[in-house]
């Protein structure tokens, strides 16, 4: 397809639910540096942030740089909401942390999506102090098969404890969801690199709406999709861009972070928080990237995305290696 043909198809896309890309209002206010590291330690990049049923804020981060191989620091970290750390773990444990989700018990699940030094290509789940309770996936061994993953972008666990995994992180990596019962049985799996109804091209984000549908933001198709818990798949949406994160709360409220929409690979399209309703797939609000320069390569606004239940949202960025607080204004 060519550019123009990009263009109108974002440009149809979100014409069919009633508006332009970029238009919504911001009604949003950013509170910078928020979430202060103990130690003197500097933020790395990340993609990672969710929050628990008490309010608090979990991350994970990289170590101070892109990556935690050489390093004894622990990236997984606990948060009040004024942004004291309370507790970290998980040290010398990852390659790079890209996901953290908190299960309907309290446990923290973390992908570990790249391989190098030995570590890598898994799924941790922990309590809350730290423990290990399970490990899907082989240590540092990327794969195809039931009990490995190729760079396993997100996880999420339904309400009966079965567990999804998006694997894959685009390139040659795999490009498909994996499922598994609560106690990490294989069960099945859907989806190949492509762009037609279930493939895939870097399935990056997984989220739940209140009757249980799967959606899964397939980024390099800019698009997502909406499966039931089977994998048949039920739609697909391209109202939110090119989503890297995607977040829904009890009430169906959902938030879609785009951290890489420019003139070149998503025309039509700027980088930002999309906020929408989950039940009609309208769209209500954009907070724009930070970022001045709306072609910068790579990464710059949030990927990882969180909205706590006054509806303050938390957005986890790769590029800037920070994580921004937006509240109402």
């Amino acid at each position: 397809m060519t550019r123009y043909g990009l263009i109108l198809t974002g440009i149809l896309a979100a014409a069919a639910y009633g508006q332009a890309p970029n238009s919504q209002p911001n009604p949003y206010r950013t509170i910078e540096n928020w979430g202060q590291l103990p130690d003197g330690r500097k933020w790395g990049s990340t993609s990672a942030v969710a929050i628990d049923r008490d309010g608090h804020i979990w991350i994970a981060e990289r170590c101070g740089a892109n990556f935690c191989t050489d390093s004894n620091v622990a990236p997984i970290l606990e948060f009040d909401s004024s942004g004291k750390v309370l507790k970290s773990f998980g040290e010398g444990m990852f390659a790079q942390p890209h996901n953290i989700y908190l299960d309907p018990d309290g446990n923290v699940w973390v992908t570990d999506d790249d391989g190098r030094g030995g570590k890598g290509h898994q799924v941790f789940k922990f309590n809350t102090d730290g423990k290990v309770l399970l490990t899907l996936g082989k240590k540092g061994e990327a794969g195809s098969d039931p009990d490995t993953f190729n760079q396993p972008s997100a996880v999420i666990v339904a309400s009966n404890g079965d567990i999804f995994v998006a694997d894959g992180h685009g390139g040659n990596s795999n490009a498909r969801i994996v499922k598994f019962s609560k106690d990490g049985k294989f069960l099945k799996t859907w989806g190949k690199k492509g762009s037609g109804p279930g493939e895939f091209d870097t399935p990056h984000a997984l989220a739940f709406d209140s009757k249980g549908r799967l959606y899964v933001g397939d980024r390099g198709n800019g698009r997502i999709q909406i499966f039931d818990q089977e994998g048949n798949f039920l739609e697909e949406w391209k109202q939110f861009g090119r989503p890297s994160g995607v977040f829904i709360d009890k009430d169906d409220k959902i938030y879609v972070a785009d951290s890489q929409s420019n003139s070149t690979n998503h025309p039509g399209w700027k980088r930002g928080i999309r906020v929408g309703s989950a039940q009609d797939g309208s769209v209500t609000a954009f907070i724009p990237d930070p970022e001045p320069n709306p072609d910068r390569s790579g990464s710059s606004s949030a990927e990882g995305v969180a909205a706590d239940r006054d509806g303050n949202i938390y957005g986890a960025e790769v590029g800037s290696m920070s994580v921004k607080k937006y509240v109402r204004r």
